[in-house]
């Protein structure tokens, strides 16, 4: 294809609070399967098949760091490096981070084909084409950008106004980045045929891309440089200095490089492309019914047309909607208008604000050994329901404010209580008081699902002392 190598970098941050309550801070919507049986991240690793690209390099956050290693896992995808991020600091810094991861690993002059992990591209053959295309004009020092033709005077997004044609069919300069427009601007820029999406997607080289940081935000590439340079392994995991990369401030590629570099190019790319930013657009993206309707889930609608219907944990029957969306989880239920659905993320920083969890957490929490399920809770108590996969470990641990009862329902589960070491089958249980290191193992081939009741004056997730853990989680409390 070229003779530098291609690392896809695939930036997996983010929140996607706009796709509330489905979306959360801890389980957000890049890994969630929203248009089929695979997730966000998955589909975008699996479009990378027949682009002769090496290993990739995925950015996440410190707090994503089990499921996306899964997610990968699940579908046989082998990282070269998963660098964590601290906190978000925008695209801009976590480019810096997967330029560094190159370098380090002596590819500096590789190509990085840097991806959200959130995108739809319908025509995969299309993507691949104008990859191939970037990645000629990379070679000679350009830093490209893929800018979607549009088909619609959408002002949801920014647009690309190109310049120059380059030689060959190789794209065009960039002449000017424009924030999201007006109506009547954007059919314009519909109309002129001179302007593109800004699709937030890049092939340049790793050594090209930091030239043009350390030129244009030298505070960044700094910061970013001191993070990397101080980075620790993490089982398959590279931790950045968290103080350093903290201090860095937030930006994005946009407004640090592309728009100030005078080697910015755009690639035209026409492949069904979307980025799934709100409830909206997810609808437009996906199948929808003889009524214009999308139903996931146990749905029943009567008289409703163009509205998304989605039901988590229970039936949900609409009656006589029209443009509307209805996300129902196990612990919130969404309704809004279509042309609203902006709005959600007002509504979720109220839920944060107010100091509560919606926002952060659903009720089924996932972490590396399983999950649970928090399916009823009181004054001095709490039932949870554990999902414990082949393999799982739960740390050794102590709480000082709460004992716990657990029932094994299905599975066979290895105890330890204290310096008793014993297993419990189906419909057997034992009693963990209040102060007395614990852990649950599931020696079997199949899932372990136990019934857990919690009392005690505080039943918070905080209330925990790791003592070991197989995952690294040692001095933590999530």
């Amino acid at each position: 294809m070229t003779s530098a190598a291609l690392i896809p970098v695939v930036l997996s941050g983010g929140s996607g609070t706009r796709l509330w309550p489905l979306s959360r801070e801890l389980h957000p919507k890049q890994l969630l399967p929203l248009l089929g049986q695979h997730t966000m991240l998955q589909d975008t690793m699996r479009r990378l098949a027949g682009l002769e690209a090496a290993a990739p390099i995925v950015i996440c956050n410190e707090a994503h760091r089990f499921l996306v290693a899964e997610q990968l896992r699940a579908i046989g995808c082998v990282a070269q490096g998963v660098v964590l991020e601290p906190v978000g600091r925008n695209t801009a810094p976590a480019i810096a981070l997967a330029a560094l991861a190159a370098e380090a690993a002596g590819n500096g002059e590789a190509l990085l084909l840097v991806l959200p992990a959130d995108h739809v591209i319908r025509d995969v053959d299309a993507f691949r084409a104008a990859v191939r295309a970037a990645a000629v004009a990379a070679q000679s020092g350009s830093l490209v950008t893929f800018g979607i033709v549009p088909q619609a005077a959408e002002t949801g997004y920014g647009y690309i106004h190109r310049g120059a044609s380059l030689p060959a069919g190789g794209g065009w300069r960039i002449d000017r980045f424009v924030e999201k427009p007006e109506r009547a601007r954007a059919e314009a820029f519909l109309a002129s045929g001179e302007y593109y999406w800004n699709s937030g997607m890049f092939v340049f080289s790793a050594r090209r891309y930091l030239e043009e940081l350390r030129r244009h935000a030298p505070d960044i590439a700094a910061a970013c440089e001191r993070a990397y340079g101080a980075a620790q392994r993490d089982l398959d995991f590279t931790r950045v200095d968290s103080a350093a990369f903290t201090a860095c401030r937030s930006d994005s590629i946009d407004f640090a490089v592309m728009e100030k570099t005078d080697a910015a190019v755009v690639i035209p790319l026409d492949a069904g492309w979307s980025d799934v930013g709100s409830w909206s657009t997810l609808h437009d993206a996906s199948e929808r019914d003889a009524n214009g309707n999308v139903l996931r889930g146990d749905v029943l609608a009567e008289d409703t047309h163009d509205s998304y219907l989605y039901a988590g944990s229970r039936l949900l029957a609409v009656v006589g909607l029209d443009n509307h969306v209805v996300i129902e989880t196990k612990d919130a239920v969404l309704v809004a208008p279509r042309e609203r659905v902006q709005d959600v993320k007002s509504l979720v920083a109220r839920i944060k604000g107010a100091g509560r969890n919606e926002h952060s957490l659903h009720r089924e929490v996932f972490r590396p050994w399983g999950s649970y399920d928090s399916l009823e809770s009181g004054d001095r108590f709490q039932v949870k329901r554990l999902t414990v996969k082949p393999g799982g470990v739960l740390s050794l641990q102590l709480h000082h404010h709460r004992a716990e009862h657990w029932v094994v329902v299905s599975g066979t589960a290895r105890i330890t209580r204290g310096d008793d070491v014993f297993l419990l089958e189906e419909n057997q249980s034992t009693f963990i008081p209040l102060g007395v290191r614990h852990r649950i193992e599931n020696p079997g081939k199949v899932p372990l699902h136990i019934i857990e009741v919690q009392s005690g004056g505080y039943l918070g997730e905080d209330d925990i002392v790791r003592f070991e853990d197989q995952y690294g989680r040692e001095g933590t409390k999530t």
